[in-house]
Order: C-alpha cells, then sequence, then structure tokens
C-alpha cells in the first residue's frame, strides 16, 4: 500500500470518528466542517501523489527533457574521414564547401555568401548518410551532435519540444558544431489539421530553432530520411534546410572503390577480381557491399582457407541476396524434377532474352526459394525501355511456362516469380505511362472506376503476351532445357562453363 493511500484512509478513518462524535454531541456545524477539512486534506494528498507518478514515468520514459542529453561526439573519437568514404566524390565537394566555410568564415563573408543552415541527406537505407556526416564533422574539425528522431516523440504533450530546445542549447554552447538528426521523419512528418499534437508541436519547435541561429554561430544542422516525401513543406524550404542531396546506392565505379576500401588490409587472393564482384553487387547500398565482403572473409576461416578466395565472394553474395543454404529441405524425385525443369526454363530466357549466360544455376534450397539462377556480370540499368522491361518478365515467366511445356502442369513455385512479374507491369502503366490506353499518365495514387479497370487490362495483357513468348521458346527448345534440368538432378548445381558446353551445341531458336 503506498502512502498516500495510508494517509488516505487515516484521515477518512479520523474523520469518520469525530463526525460520529459530533452528531451523537448535536454539534452539526463542527461536523460539517470537520468533513469539508478532510475532503480538502484528501485532495491534496491525491493531487501530489498524481504530480509525483507523472514525474517518476516521465523518467523512466526518458520524458524528462531537463535531463535529456543528445549524443556529443567530437572529431577526436571518430576516425570517419572523407578518405573513408568511395564513391560520392560530387556529395564530398557539396560538403568540403561547408567545412571550408566553417573553418574559413570570412572568405565567403567578403563575397555575401551565408552559411547553408541545414543539409537534408535523403535516399535508400545503408548509403552511408551518418557517415558522410561524421566525416564532415572531421573535416571541419568541429563537434558531432548525434540525435535519432524517435528520440524527440513521447506520450507527453510537450516533451519533444522540451528535447528539441535542449538539443539545440547545446549546439549553441558549442558554438561551432554539426548537429545530426537521424530518421528525421520522425518529427518532421506534414502536421496534421490537430496542431496540439505531441508531434506537431515538436516539429513546430524545431523549425524555430532553425529561424533562431545564423550563420556567425556556426552551426549546420544534418538530417537523414529513407522517406523524403513525408516531410513537412515548411522543414524542407530554403532558409532551413537549403541543400538537399541525394544519397543513393552507389554506381559500377563506386562499387569498386567500396569494395578496395572494405578489402584493404584482409587477405584476398590475386585471383578475386574486384570488377566482377562490383559487376554482381548491382543495385545494393554500401552498407550490404561492406557486408559481403566481411561475409566472404568468414566463409573464409570457416573453410579453412589461408585468404579470401572467388568462391568465398560468390557465396557470400549469395548469402546475402538469397540467404542461407537450407539442407534440411528434402525434395521427392517429382519435386526435384519439377524445381529442375523451373529453373532450366529461367536460364534459357535468360540465355535467350538478355543474351548473357547465368553464373550458375542450382537447386539447392536457400531460404524459401527451392532453387535459382545466379545472375552473371550486369551493367547499372540507368534507362529502361518497354522492351527491357518486357524481356525482364518473360525471364521471370519462363520457370512456369517450362513447367507446363514441359511437364503439362504447373505448381506453387512460380509464386515469387508471378508478385515480381505483376509489380514490373504495375510499374510500367502507374509510374512510366508505356500504356497506349492511358500513353505518359504517370500516377501511383490508388484509383478505381475506369483507371483501374484499364490498369488491369494493360498488365494482364503484358503478361500473358510475355507468357507466349516464354512457351514459345521453351517448346522450339525442349531439348536444351531437358539437358541443363538432367545435368542439375545429377549435380545439384552447374556453372556456368557447364551451361556453356550444354547450348553450345545446339543453336538456341527464339521466337517472337
Amino acid at each position: 500500500m503506498t502512502k498516500t493511500k495510508k494517509y488516505v484512509l487515516w484521515t477518512l478513518g479520523i474523520t469518520l470518528v469525530l463526525s460520529i462524535a459530533f452528531f451523537a454531541a448535536e454539534n452539526y456545524y463542527a461536523a460539517i466542517t470537520v468533513n469539508i477539512a478532510s475532503s480538502v486534506i484528501c485532495a491534496v494528498f491525491m493531487y501530489y501523489s498524481a504530480e509525483d507518478y507523472s514525474r517518476k514515468e516521465m523518467t523512466a520514459t526518458g520524458g524528462d527533457s531537463d535531463n535529456y542529453e543528445p549524443e556529443s561526439q567530437e572529431k577526436r573519437h571518430s576516425d570517419v574521414t572523407f578518405e573513408n568514404i568511395a564513391g560520392m566524390e560530387e556529395i564530398k565537394e557539396e560538403l568540403m564547401e561547408i567545412a571550408d566555410f566553417i573553418k574559413d568564415p570570412a572568405k565567403y563573408r567578403n563575397f555575401g555568401a551565408k552559411l547553408p543552415k541545414g543539409v537534408l541527406f535523403y535516399g535508400p537505407p545503408g548509403t552511408g548518410k551518418t557517415m558522410i556526416a561524421k566525416a564532415l564533422a572531421n573535416e571541419a574539425n568541429v563537434d558531432f551532435i548525434y540525435a535519432s528522431g524517435s528520440e524527440f516523440i513521447e506520450k507527453y504533450v510537450g516533451v519533444g519540444a522540451g528535447r528539441i530546445r535542449t538539443l539545440f542549447e547545446n549546439a549553441r554552447k558549442r558554438k561551432n558544431c554539426i548537429v545530426f538528426i537521424d530518421e528525421i521523419d520522425a518529427i518532421g512528418a506534414s502536421r496534421n489539421t490537430d496542431s496540439n499534437s505531441e508531434r506537431d508541436q515538436t516539429l513546430n519547435q524545431l523549425l524555430i530553432e532553425m529561424d533562431g541561429f545564423n550563420s556567425s554561430d556556426g552551426i549546420v544542422l544534418i538530417g537523414a530520411t529513407n522517406r523524403i516525401d513525408l516531410l513537412d513543406k515548411a522543414l524542407v524550404r530554403p532558409g532551413r534546410f537549403d541543400r538537399q542531396i541525394y544519397v543513393g546506392n552507389p554506381s559500377m565505379i563506386a562499387r569498386e572503390k567500396i569494395l578496395a576500401i572494405h578489402m584493404k588490409g584482409k587477405p584476398i587472393s590475386g585471383e578475386v577480381n574486384i570488377k566482377n564482384i562490383a559487376s554482381r553487387t548491382t543495385s545494393m547500398s554500401g552498407a550490404e557491399i561492406a557486408n559481403v565482403v566481411n561475409e566472404a572473409a568468414i566463409l573464409a576461416i570457416r573453410n579453412s582457407h589461408n585468404c579470401i578466395l572467388s568462391e568465398d565472394f560468390d557465396e557470400a553474395i549469395l548469402k546475402t541476396t538469397a540467404g542461407i543454404k537450407n539442407n534440411s529441405v528434402r525434395l521427392s524425385d517429382r519435386d526435384l524434377r519439377t524445381v529442375a525443369i523451373h529453373e532450366a526454363g529461367h536460364a534459357m530466357a535468360h540465355i535467350a532474352f538478355m543474351n548473357t549466360l547465368p553464373q550458375k544455376i542450382t537447386v539447392v534450397s536457400r531460404a524459401q526459394a527451392l532453387g535459382m539462377v545466379v545472375m552473371g556480370e550486369r551493367e547499372d540499368d540507368n534507362l529502361i525501355d518497354t522492351e527491357e522491361f518486357e524481356k525482364r518478365i518473360s525471364v521471370l515467366l519462363a520457370g512456369r511456362a517450362a513447367e507446363e511445356v514441359m511437364l503439362g502442369r504447373i505448381t506453387t513455385g512460380a509464386q515469387n516469380d508471378l508478385r515480381k512479374a505483376n509489380e514490373l507491369a504495375v510499374c510500367m502503366f502507374t509510374e512510366h505511362g508505356m500504356s497506349n490506353e492511358y500513353f505518359n499518365v504517370a500516377s501511383i495514387r490508388e484509383h478505381g472506376g475506369e483507371y483501374r479497370n484499364s490498369a488491369d487490362k494493360f498488365v494482364s495483357e503484358v503478361l500473358n503476351r510475355c507468357y507466349k513468348r516464354c512457351t514459345a521458346l521453351i517448346s522450339d527448345n525442349k531439348d536444351i532445357v531437358l539437358k541443363l534440368s538432367e545435368e542439375l538432378i545429377n549435380k545439384k548445381t552447374i556453372s556456368e562453363d557447364e551451361i556453356r558446353e550444354i547450348v553450345s551445341g545446339d543453336k538456341i531458336r527464339i521466337v517472337g
């Protein structure tokens, strides 16, 4: 029992005894006075008890803005520099100006130039937004104050705003510094009509604080987000976030540089070709590429290799993109043949439509996949036309087409292929305006009525057209598909050289 409850019960007990005594003595005025006094005393106890509970609750959840202290990392505590960052030359050039401005503001003031108040990094996760901000602080030789957007969101109204004030007070004490707010969309999302909400008050306070410091303070706010589309327009306007920098997945050249940085100091075999690895990590972020190198090193140790071999990198890429091997899956002879035919169909379409040999085909299970075709080297696709879209869709549908043509039945094995093929076809219609009926009309918003019906019709036509190309390809090349599937059943995995040997003896016939 809490102290408050004890005090209240004692007060009520005493009040009851006195009331009975006064009523027995027919002193009604005294009895009423005692009851009023008792009510006031109990109310006071309850009030201070509620205040104390609220204070404890806020402290337990980190809600006391007075005790909030953002993480501060000074230059000497971090070894991240621009030399550690590869493939972002243009971004580094932009940020070098800010570092130079902080170190030598007079040079810029002579031209009437002002230090940007804010820089917004946006783009996919894992592309190095936090690392770039730390490197900028190092380059400018200033403090780096880190805060996460989620730290400012609490259930108590006003707590987030108080924490924002504390954050910028700490920044002003340091004078020259970089304030970095990660996942800024947690507090910077567009405001609702309910202007009294905690999130909206936090955002309002952030806007006020950004207006409150100037270039002479030497404070630069850097925000990072994966969802720039969610941010409030008042936050991203010039004067607050003056520069918006897209930090995307690295290009082919950038991937080579990233690989070189992460391979540095590791025992890499002379047979390892960085260019080959870079071409097989298309669409990977910098964090994923770093993970590939680390996984390759671990695999080399596990396999007792003297150095990291190409096969370690091959397995690391597969592990990162497709998951670990699932050796517990045991396929029946019927299912194994079905999977082999399915993957042989994918490989045939890849060879015929993409004009390249797969790196390998396997029927060894990984994660939820019972088999897969591992693509070989490929260039970055900056622009995709309708023909390329349909080629990709055809490759996805070729597994099911092979099942139908070679086995006379279809299975659930094409579930993931169908989902991806439908996504590509929908993307053609809603985002790229590639339909004849709604030519040049691109909208990712949900629509009903005619637009929705036209989208469904377009997707169906594209999928059917691509599927017919696949069935024609498989029908005209049954002998090659059969050879590939039989080799898969026997060896479980076949390499690019083995695939080349199988298909080189027969000319692939392509229809349509």
